[in-house]
């Protein structure tokens, strides 16, 4: 014993083999702890992965792995990977994938309601994405948007809005494009349900997706096509065959792209992993829609100044009949549908309370635009596409005249 302990010294092989024969009469067996393999969710996009579309999508997944620090990760899988563009919700309704980002609109061929949920061609009643958002999360929208999913297609998808893509452009033209004759027997790209908008106008509409318009163009099949506009037009290179673009549009005002997960996944998941996936999805959905803004600036600058193309504001009346047709086909499809037909209402109602209000306290965005960039007229009085800002910034214009 060692002067002034009072524990007897052990060696150390007596301890361990009395330990060894603890462990052996014990009849028990050791617990070795191990990491927890992370939930991995295979979620296929309908865009190529050149897009900022799909971008939107591996900045959901980012946020997704961080916020659940490594238990839950999202695979972002781009078009044509596992299933065609146009197959993925079939797909995730399958279990062929976990989920898939996609948009509404692609699956009017099921049931035209799909549709509202996107911001259909009008159908939105002046409101922005905001307030699109507010009807899915205040006004009842989001429970009719899994309602439909569930029990009017009898699809096992858990749908989500996540991320908003307009107001979207007219598009490409081969010619300029003046008024409604001049939109009669030309052959445009369309999808969803704007192209019963455009046959209602007077074209000739093709179904094709975003990777498959350029090949199209290039061998004349099409005379002229929709996509998005600015920075996803650009990386699909339409410059390169059609030097007339046009924008904005009445067809997607607002466009609520859709991220949505298999319904039996979803349940398996943790509260804390759907809770995570809901405020990835929203925080992306803003972050990426900033930042998407500034890409289409610059974008549009690419556009004039280094491939020559044409950008022409869209005549009124082009948009005005692109109103009045839609709302012909809402009505009709109302009249037959009454799962339609609440939706419908549901957003209209929405929209009369907030939109008169928001437009009353919120300044129209031309008033100070105008006052420190105005618009550059051409000979024929319409406004021009905007002009990159002189080096230190542009100086007021005159204030505009007050109404005496």
């Amino acid at each position: 014993m060692k002067k002034g302990s009072l524990v007897p010294r052990v060696p150390i092989a007596l301890v361990v083999v009395a330990a060894l024969v603890a462990l052996l009469t014990s009849g028990s067996t050791p617990t070795v702890a191990t990491a927890q393999s992370p939930v991995v969710l295979k979620v296929q996009a309908s865009w190529p992965a050149s897009l900022t579309l799909f971008e939107q999508l591996k900045m959901i997944a980012e946020r997704v792995d961080k916020l659940s620090g490594g238990t839950l990760k999202i695979e972002a899988l781009p078009a044509g990977t596992i299933v065609p563009a146009f197959e993925v919700l079939d797909a995730t309704h399958k279990k062929v994938i976990d989920g898939f980002h996609s948009v509404s609109y692609y699956w009017v061929g099921k049931n035209k309601t799909a549709v509202l949920f996107t911001g259909a061609p009008g159908g939105t009643f002046g409101m922005d994405w905001v307030d699109v958002l507010g009807w899915m999360y205040e006004g009842g929208g989001l429970e009719l948007y899994q309602q439909f999913y569930k029990d009017v297609l009898k699809l096992n998808v858990v749908p989500l809005p996540a991320f908003p893509s307009g107001p979207q452009a007219l598009g490409w033209f081969k010619r300029p494009i003046k008024n409604i004759a001049d939109f009669k027997g030309m052959k445009c790209r369309q999808t969803g349900i704007n192209t019963e908008v455009y046959t209602e106008m007077g074209m000739r509409t093709v179904n094709l997706p975003g990777g498959e318009i350029l090949p199209a163009a290039e061998r004349g099949v099409i005379d002229c096509a929709e996509w998005v506009g600015g920075i996803e037009d650009l990386r699909l290179g339409f410059h390169n065959v059609w030097k007339y673009h046009y924008t904005p549009s009445m067809h997607e005002t607002v466009t609520m792209g859709e991220l949505a997960i298999n319904g039996d996944v979803w349940d398996k998941l943790s509260p804390v992993h759907k809770e995570i996936i809901k405020s990835a999805t929203m925080e992306a959905f803003i972050r990426w829609y900033a930042k998407w803004q500034r890409q289409n600036a610059d974008a549009i600058k690419e556009f004039q100044e280094k491939h020559k193309v044409n950008i022409i504001k869209t005549p009124n009346e082009i948009m005005i009949e692109q109103l009045k047709a839609w709302d012909k086909l809402a009505q009709r499809e109302a009249d037959k549908d009454p799962f339609f037909k609440k939706t419908y209402e549901s957003m209209r109602a929405y929209a009369a309370v907030v939109v008169p209000a928001k437009r009353f306290m919120f300044p129209p965005y031309d008033f100070a635009a105008n006052y420190y960039w105005p618009e550059k007229k051409t000979a024929a009085g319409a406004p021009t596409a905007p002009a990159a800002a002189p080096a230190g910034g542009a100086k007021p214009a005159a204030k505009p005249a007050e109404k005496k």
